[in-house]
């Protein structure tokens, strides 16, 4: 008996071929195994629940800030001495915000600005201000919580 191709073994085939990418592109993600977090990335708007240690006031510029990528908290320090925590998810549309230039937090992905001060927009689409953490400082230390 000769072997023939069907129209229906054809359109199975056909199927199959385009489902595999379809199931690949479900499978498990590697970010737990150390890989960088994509720019733009959305993250989870939870910030620390106890009170933990980013690092020295010294890291912290005045008239700028430093963004904790790994805690999703931004901290400025506005005026000498004078410290503030947000939350460094972007109120638009959740990315995280990525850089502090001219005395502003800004957000890559569609260029909303927030107040190093307060929190509050500058500009661009972010409906709201960034939420306010609690931080303190002691021993040239900066914790927040």
């Amino acid at each position: 008996m000769r072997d023939q191709i069907t129209r229906r073994t054809t359109l199975a085939g056909a199927g199959l071929t385009a489902a595999v990418p379809v199931l690949a592109a479900c499978g498990g993600s590697n970010a737990s195994e150390g890989d960088e977090i994509p720019a733009g990335a959305v993250l989870p708007t939870a910030t620390p629940s106890a009170g933990v240690v980013v690092g020295p006031t010294s890291d912290v510029p005045v008239g700028g800030g430093k963004i904790y990528g790994d805690l999703n908290v931004v901290v400025t320090q506005p005026e000498e001495g004078t410290f503030h925590a947000f939350s460094a998810t972007c109120t638009h549309q959740g990315c995280q915000v990525s850089k502090i230039v001219n005395h502003a937090i800004q957000c890559s992905c569609h260029f909303s600005k927030y107040s190093l001060a307060d929190g509050s927009v500058q500009g661009g689409p972010a409906p709201e201000p960034l939420p306010p953490i609690d931080i303190s400082v002691a021993n040239g230390q900066i914790t927040v919580s």
